[in-house]
């Protein structure tokens, strides 16, 4: 583990090489941090503790070049402004202010993340918008950045979103916390068919459709937000060939399972599934001051069982106050304690061919190198 920045009170990140050095470096929260010694550089103001004092207006920092000029812009959203936007990199000067461009003002966000929805191999932008379903197309880069924006029924809002070719029909479908949205033949169509066949609570974010076990259907994993458990469905089929769902459990010892990213940390076989515990999801539900931890996850798919890894393992916040209304997490945890916020990021970052993690959350952001077999 490498320290990053252990008073980084944001829960997001983003790595890319943001100026053009050839080395990835990363973006948190107001500042970018130069590879390889960690230089922070400051480049936009983040509003802290308002109008919450528990909370950063930064849920997303998701690297892309977004107007085409070669240089990694980042996409961002926020809880309480309710904005999604990006963030410019200006090149020149590494402490040059980066410019804030609005794309909409969806609702409150606790998340977003990038991923090729319509399948035209360009990144598009998912957030999580409690009370509506929403993404948004990058339809233009010059002269000027246009973002188009497709609004699917409110049936499915709530908390958590994710992404996955649920009925394998070739077309990645839109899941949340209460069914999933079908992707019609023209995805640009906003009507896409829901299916509540499941509620999963209020799950995390990033919800993940995947083949877990080798049967060539679409699984579902999700972490329960604000309550214990990482848990998964396996789809099945029943007699009269319907779909089902069946509810299986990853791992339920420890809470706030925020984040999931999957990566393939060992280089061989199927990518490896992380998360961790997330610093102060709420500061008074279950479980939050209880030891953090950020592991890997492996299923093996002729014993049909998960293995866990440990990355890290801290200490509880044995100084937090008793009335949640005053706990802090980096008063209240010991220093250089990491866990996981809204957003992990999985990329190569010393250049030894191999994959390691950043974990940004209340309680500072980490480097996790990984040191192979």
């Amino acid at each position: 583990m490498t320290t990053i920045n252990d008073q980084s009170p944001f829960e997001a990140c983003g790595t890319a090489d943001f100026n053009g050095d050839g080395k990835i470096d990363i973006f948190c929260g107001d500042s970018w941090y130069e590879a390889p010694a960690w230089i922070r550089h400051k480049v936009r103001e983040i509003p802290i503790g308002v109008p919450n004092p528990h909370y950063s207006e930064d849920f997303c920092d998701s690297p892309m070049d977004v107007n085409g000029d070669g240089r990694a812009d980042i996409v961002t959203c926020n809880f309480f402004g309710k904005r999604a936007g990006w963030v410019e990199n200006p090149g020149g000067n590494a402490t040059k202010p980066w410019i804030e461009h609005e794309i909409d003002l969806p609702g409150h966000m606790e998340a977003g993340g990038l991923i090729d929805i319509n399948g035209d191999g360009r990144p598009d932008f998912l957030p999580n918008p409690g009370g509506v379903v929403v993404w948004y197309e990058l339809t233009q880069q010059k002269p000027s950045v246009v973002w188009k924006k497709h609004e699917l029924s409110n049936a499915g809002a709530g908390h958590g979103v994710g992404t996955g070719d649920v009925n394998s029909d070739g077309r990645l479908d839109i899941i949340t916390s209460k069914g999933w949205y079908e992707q019609p033949a023209d995805p640009a169509s906003n009507d896409w068919p829901f299916h509540a066949e499941f509620d999963l609570g209020a799950a995390g974010i990033y919800i993940y459709g995947r083949d877990v076990d080798g049967d060539h259907k679409t699984d579902i994993v999700w972490g329960l937000g604000h309550a214990f458990g990482l848990r998964w469905l396996k789809q099945t089929v029943s007699a009269d060939g319907k779909r089902e769902w069946q509810r299986l459990v990853v791992d339920v010892t420890f809470s706030q399972v925020h984040t999931l990213l999957y990566a393939n940390l060992d280089g061989v076989g199927e990518p490896e599934l992380i998360t961790g515990k997330r610093i102060y999801a709420h500061e008074g539900e279950p479980g939050a001051t209880h030891a953090p931890v950020i592991c890997y996850y492996q299923f093996d798919r002729q014993t049909n069982r998960w293995t866990r890894h440990e990355i890290f393992n801290g200490a509880p916040a044995s100084n937090a106050p008793e009335d949640p209304a005053q706990r802090w997490a980096l008063k209240d945890f010991p220093r250089a304690t990491a866990g996981t916020g809204l957003q992990m990021s999985a990329a190569d970052i010393d250049g030894d061919g191999d994959t390691d993690l950043v974990c940004p959350g209340k309680s500072g952001l980490y480097l996790f190198e990984n040191l192979g077999p």
